[in-house]
Parts: C-alpha cells; sequence; structure tokens
C-alpha cells in the first residue's frame, strides 16, 4: 500500500476511533538502512561518548564541541536535513531512532537535541531561501553549532511574556536587540543563536537567527546544574546587539507560533530519547542484579527485584510503542500534504502540529517513565546506587530536567485537553457525539453481548470502555463546569491522565497485536505479559483519575450514575500479575539486558 493510500489519523482522534494494528508502524519494523543508522549511534556512544563522560561532565575546554564535530562527520546532525543542504533528507520516525539511541548518552544526547531540533529546525522550517542556503549546510555538518534562546528570567511557562526587545535603526539595515535569556543549551560554544524578541511595542514575538560574531553578546558563567552537568548551559545577554534585517526569521511577530510549533517537536523527540535512555539504564541495572550476590543467591533471583525489573521493562515497551505509532502518524499525515500539493517544509510543520495532543502525551509519558526507571535503578544497586562513583548517579540527576524541559509536565497535561477541546470547538474532532453516546449508555442496561474469546478479545474491551470512561468525565466536566473549567486544573489533569492512559496502552495492544501476527504468539510472549500487565496500570489509574475529577466536581444522584459508570468501564477479569512479571524478568536475565 502505498504512503499516500494509508488511512490517515487525525490527531487527538484516538479517543474516538478506532485503529486497526495494520495501521500502525512498531519499531521492529525498522528497515536495514534504518538499523545501520542506530547501531552507527550505538558505537557512536560507545566509542565516543561513555570512556569519556567524567571529562564532558567537568566541561572539559572544547571536548563537546569536538564531539559535536565527530558527530557531524558521521552524519549524525543531517538526518533530517535535506539532501540539497548536505543531509540525509529521511524520514520523521528516523530521526526520532537516532534521538532514541543517541538518548542514552547524557549531556551529549542533550547537547546533540538541541542542536539539531530546536537551534536548527527553526531555520529550516521558516527561513527563506537564503537563510537555508546560507546556515543549514554549516549546521548539518557541525562546522555552526546552535542554540534556541528563548526562556528569560520571569517568563517560564508563558513564553510569549518575554521582555527582550528588537528596535530597527534609523537607516532600517538592522535591528538592535537588548535582553536576557536563561538556560540556553549550548550556549557556551554555539555559532548561530535563535533568539525571540518583541519589535518596538509588538504584542508577539518575533525570531531571529543571531550571529556570535555580531557583537554585543555577553554571558554568565556556566550553571551549577542538578545533572546533565555536561551540558553548556549559560546566561546570555543582547546589548544592542546588531542584527541585519535580513535576518529575522519569518515575517515580524510570528516567533510565538515558531516556538509553539518547534515545541511539539522537541516534546515527541524528547520521550524518544527518554526511552533510550531508560534501555540504558535497564541494561545496567539488569547487570548489577545478574552479578550482586546476597544470602548466597544472585539478587535477580529474589522476586522484588524481578518485579522491579518488569515494571520498568513494561514501561518502556509502553511508551516506545506509542511514540513510533505517533512518529509514523505525523509521517503518513506529511506524506499526504504533500501529495496533496502542499510544499515540504509547510507539510512538515503542519503534520507535527496535527499530532500536537500525542507529542504533549509522550512528552509527560516519556520523562516520567525515565524518572521511574532511574529511581528503581538506584534501588537495585542498592547503597550502591547512592554512592557517585556507581552508575546510577548520572542516570537520576540527569533524568530529572526532562519533566521541566519543552514545557512542565504539568502544563503539557493541561494542554492535552485544551488543544482536544479546542479542536472540538472548531468541529475538528466530534467528541460531542461519542460522549452523549456514553451518557446515554449509562441510563441503559448494559450490553454485554456474545462471549469473544479470541486473541485480544479482552483488551480490546478494555481500551473500548476506557475511551468510554475518559468521555464520560470529560464530557460531564465541560458540562458542569463550563467557562470555569480552564481554571480547574487538578480536574484537567485527572482528565489528562485518563486520555494519555487509553493513547499508550492501545498503542502497546496494537504493537503486541501487530507483532503476534507478524511472528505468532508463541514467540511474543514477554510482550504479551507486558501488554496485560500495562492494561492492568492503565485501569487501575484510570479509575483512580476518573473518581477524583468526579468527587471534584459531580454531585447527588449525577455523581452516583457516574461513579456507576465508571465502575462498569474500569472492570476487568483477574490477570496474575505477579506469574506474567516474573516471566518478564526472567526474559531481562536470561539475556542480560532490555530484550523486547
Amino acid at each position: 500500500m502505498e504512503a499516500t493510500d494509508k488511512i490517515t489519523a487525525k490527531g487527538g482522534e484516538f479517543l474516538i476511533r478506532e485503529t486497526a494494528f495494520r495501521d500502525v508502524f512498531i519499531p521492529e519494523e525498522f528497515d536495514e538502512e534504518q538499523q545501520m543508522i542506530a547501531q552507527t549511534c550505538r558505537d557512536f556512544l560507545a566509542s565516543e561518548v561513555y570512556p569519556n563522560l567524567d571529562r564532558i561532565d567537568q566541561q572539559e575546554e572544547g571536548l563537546m564541541p569536538s564531539l559535536m564535530d565527530k558527530a557531524g562527520e558521521l552524519g549524525l546532525l543531517g538526518v533530517s536535513i535535506p539532501e540539497e543542504y548536505g543531509g540525509f533528507g529521511k524520514n520523521f520516525n528516523t530521526s526520532m531512532l537516532v534521538a532514541d539511541i543517541i538518548g542514552a548518552g547524557h549531556s551529549f544526547a542533550v547537547a546533540l537535541s538541541a542542536h539539531t531540533g530546536i537551534g536548527t529546525l527553526p531555520i529550516l522550517y521558516y527561513g527563506n531561501d537564503a537563510q537555508k542556503e546560507k546556515y543549514i549546510p554549516k549546521l548539518g555538518t557541525g562546522e555552526w553549532k546552535a542554540a534556541y534562546c528563548l526562556t528569560e528570567p520571569n517568563s517560564g511557562s508563558d513564553a510569549n511574556s518575554a521582555r527582550t526587545k528588537a528596535k530597527l535603526s534609523e537607516d532600517g539595515t538592522h535591528y538592535l536587540i537588548t535582553g536576557q535569556k536563561m538556560w540556553i543549551t549550548n550556549g557556551g560554544f554555539a555559532d548561530i543563536f535563535i533568539v525571540f524578541a518583541k519589535i518596538d511595542d509588538d504584542k508577539n514575538l518575533t525570531a531571529f537567527i543571531v550571529e556570535r560574531d555580531f557583537g554585543g553578546i555577553t554571558m554568565n558563567p556556566e550553571e551549577h546544574k542538578m545533572g546533565i552537568k555536561g551540558s553548556s548551559t549559560r546566561q546570555v545577554f543582547f546589548n544592542d546587539c546588531p542584527v541585519p534585517a535580513e535576518n529575522m526569521l519569518s515575517e515580524r511577530q510570528n516567533g510565538f507560533k515558531i516556538a509553539v510549533n518547534i515545541l511539539n517537536i522537541g516534546r515527541i523527540k524528547l520521550a524518544a530519547a527518554a526511552i533510550g535512555a531508560s534501555r540504558h539504564v535497564i541494561d545496567t541495572a539488569v547487570n548489577y542484579a545478574n552479578e550482586r550476590v546476597q544470602f548466597e543467591r544472585q539478587i535477580s533471583k529474589y522476586g522484588a527485584i524481578r518485579f522491579k525489573l518488569a515494571e520498568m521493562a513494561t514501561k518502556v515497551y509502553a511508551v516506545e510503542s506509542a511514540n513510533y505509532r505517533a512518529g509514523q502518524n505525523i509521517d503518513d499525515a506529511y506524506d499526504a500534504l504533500v501529495a496533496g500539493g502542499m510544499e515540504n517544509n509547510k507539510a512538515k510543520l503542519k503534520s507535527t502540529e496535527q499530532f500536537a495532543v500525542e507529542c504533549a502525551i509522550l512528552k509527560v509519558w516519556g520523562s516520567e517513565v525515565l524518572d521511574y526507571v532511574v529511581d528503581e535503578g538506584v534501588q537495585i544497586y542498592g547503597g550502591m546506587g547512592f554512592s557517585a562513583e556507581a552508575p546510577m548517579d548520572r542516570a537520576y540527576r540527569d533524568a530529572r530536567i526532562n519533566r521541566i524541559f519543552e514545557g512542565t509536565n504539568e502544563i503539557n497535561r493541561l494542554l492535552t485537553v485544551d488543544m482536544m477541546l479546542k479542536r472540538a470547538m472548531k468541529g475538528e474532532l466530534d467528541l460531542m457525539t461519542p460522549a452523549t453516546a456514553v451518557a446515554a449508555e449509562l441510563m441503559s442496561i448494559p450490553d454485554f453481548g456474545e462471549e469473544d474469546d479470541t486473541l485480544f478479545a479482552a483488551e480490546r474491551k478494555i481500551i473500548k470502555n476506557l475511551k468510554k470512561a475518559t468521555l464520560m468525565v470529560a464530557g460531564a466536566a465541560v458540562q458542569k463546569l463550563m467557562m470555569s473549567l480552564s481554571k480547574e486544573q487538578e480536574i484537567l489533569m485527572n482528565i489528562a491522565d485518563m486520555a494519555s492512559y487509553v493513547y499508550v496502552a492501545e498503542s502497546v495492544l496494537l504493537r503486541t497485536e501487530k507483532l503476534v501476527d507478524l511472528k505468532g504468539a508463541e514467540a511474543c510472549e514477554g510482550q504479551l505479559n507486558m501488554m496485560r500487565i500495562y492494561m492492568v496500570e492503565a485501569v487501575d489509574a484510570s479509575q483512580k483519575a476518573g473518581k477524583e475529577a468526579l468527587w471534584a466536581f459531580a454531585e447527588g444522584d449525577e455523581e452516583r450514575m457516574m461513579l456507576v459508570g465508571l465502575k462498569r468501564f474500569t472492570k476487568m477479569e483477574p490477570f496474575n500479575v505477579k506469574v506474567a512479571r516474573q516471566q518478564v524478568a526472567q526474559q531481562l536475565i536470561a539475556a542480560n539486558k532490555y530484550c523486547f
């Protein structure tokens, strides 16, 4: 089936649409060339990054830029860059694969991600031909390194409140930019800065391409951070920095739109990087559990340790399933838009914007899975886990920033619901019809239908019911709270978690269905177990989130009726998760690494 013939999903539609497993991409489908790119990334980490982690964290002069140069020589900085500018022109999911594998590279992963993502993509997607011809080839090779200057001391999550100013010179040839930016990744060695400022009294930001050599740029010393210590992070000051007028990026006051759209890409790429980092931690933890002996037994033989290993692997398998599903959706949307006549770069932005809901969900889920994995990794190491001499120390500290990067997880949870409701109000997503149908179903006698004992029938029913539970709670909240819902952040986060569990759990199911279709059930025992373990988590967590939301805004008979409905929609048959976890852990232990 040609790419343009595929059934192209819409962003956020997962809540109201059934998806067939044949319509999703799973990471087991990466082709030989993509696997070679992934292996190049692994080899680079093994030869250039891991032996130098202490030197990187000490910010040895010139080391990080030299690593970026070497990555550029291998083509790792140009995966997403079109061939006409010296890159490889690979699709979105291939760039996700690179972010995934390099994500295990600690501070180096942050430097590379900032350069290839928020540093390069604004020019690639919004620059004019002259700007792209001047900057993109050198950014693609690493000859020039990039940084992104958006955040200010008082702006935080409200990026459009930035105070940096740009004033056109009297002769109209250049802008003078004055202001302060903070938390600027790659700031210490970047040659190119994407700078956001307001021209005169404009309401919205404008973006500029600023070269370090323009002058008027000073910096504070490197920030002392909890983690990612090897990542250059500076405050950058612009003092009447002269920027040629032709270096305005896109149009005046289009900066906030640029920032938002590039952040969508950054969010899903962050989730990919978190997957790679999580796998690396699991590998390390399994290896230690197999070597560490207590009470004359390897600790990997104890149930409590096996519980941890299995849970770590299950959560990674789940978010990985969702991440590459969304990545392929973005690729398919891009193909459809280009086939419809849209210009390439606009199609790249539009396809990612279409799945902004999924990008927000994955940013949250990826970063929180990584936090869970590193925390349990420390625990598996026991006392050694708390030692700075053991590998979990760096992993634990480096992970924490990801719940803040690319918009805090709280902001992303709120955005998840906000974007879906706005799309519904615009008529892009019909949430009202299925929500109304669920409300009517609550008043009727349950239809248990015919017994279906086929493989995956129970799990498909679980997903269908979790969608109903989410629609029921969200629909009731909208109806009850109306305009005040936007102020009820706790309720919105409850709904966001329910929707997110639907998306991730459905992705796990679809991936496992496709694997079984390709390889047979016997070859997929571990994946089947992880899928079912995750279903239990999704049902339990959705019930808790739904109950808390209903308790917060419903009352009387309405509350009682919806609580009964929630109980109906979050019901599942008993499943022995203990045995399933044991079997998953045994596979990890036998392989001595993450093996799914």
